[in-house]
C-alpha cells in the first residue's frame, strides 16, 4: 500500500499494513475520473517516546556531533552529550570519535538513549545520548 514507510505526526511510522478491515464506498472525484475510497485498517507502527534506548547505524560524522538512524528515525547526538574521552579526529578517514578503546565513524553501530523529539506532520525528529551507562559503541 502506498501509506506504508510514511509518517503522521499522531501515530508515527507506518511500518506496515497487516490487514485491511473496511473498504466504504468509493466517491468519484468530478473532472478527474478516478475515485476516493475511505480505508480502515490494522498497521504496525513506530512511535519514538523520550527516555527508550534504541540501537542506530550512524550515518555522519562531524565537529558538532553524529547522526545515527534507527530504521526510519534520524537521532543526532551531539557532541555534548558523546562521553568526554571520545575526542573528535577530522584529519581519520572517514571523521570520526574515538577513545583508546572505542571508535564512532559512518556505519557504527551504537546504542542510543532518546533525549527528546520533534513532531512535523510527515516526519519525526530526535535527540540522544551515548553518555550514560551502557550507552555507546555495540561490539
Amino acid at each position: 500500500m502506498d501509506i506504508e514507510g510514511t509518517c503522521t505526526g499522531r501515530y508515527g511510522y507506518i511500518i506496515a499494513v497487516v490487514a485491511i478491515l473496511e473498504i466504504q464506498m468509493g466517491k468519484v472525484i468530478p473532472g478527474h475520473g478516478s475515485a476516493e475510497f475511505e480505508v480502515k485498517y490494522s498497521a504496525i507502527l513506530y512511535m519514538p517516546f523520550r527516555n527508550e534506548v534504541v540501537d542506530a547505524v550512524v550515518g555522519m560524522v562531524n565537529t558538532l556531533g553524529v547522526t545515527a538512524h534507527a530504521g526510519p528515525l534520524s537521532i543526532f547526538i551531539t557532541r555534548s552529550l558523546i562521553p568526554t574521552d571520545m575526542k573528535f579526529d577530522p584529519h581519520s578517514n572517514p571523521p570520526s570519535y574515538h577513545s583508546e578503546d572505542q571508535k564512532i565513524e559512518k556505519g557504527t553501530m551504537v546504542r542510543v538513549k532518546i533525549t527528546g523529539t520533534r513532531i512535523d506532520a510527515t516526519e519525526i525528529f530526535a535527540t540522544g545520548t551515548i553518555k550514560e551507562d551502557y550507552l555507546s559503541v555495540i561490539e
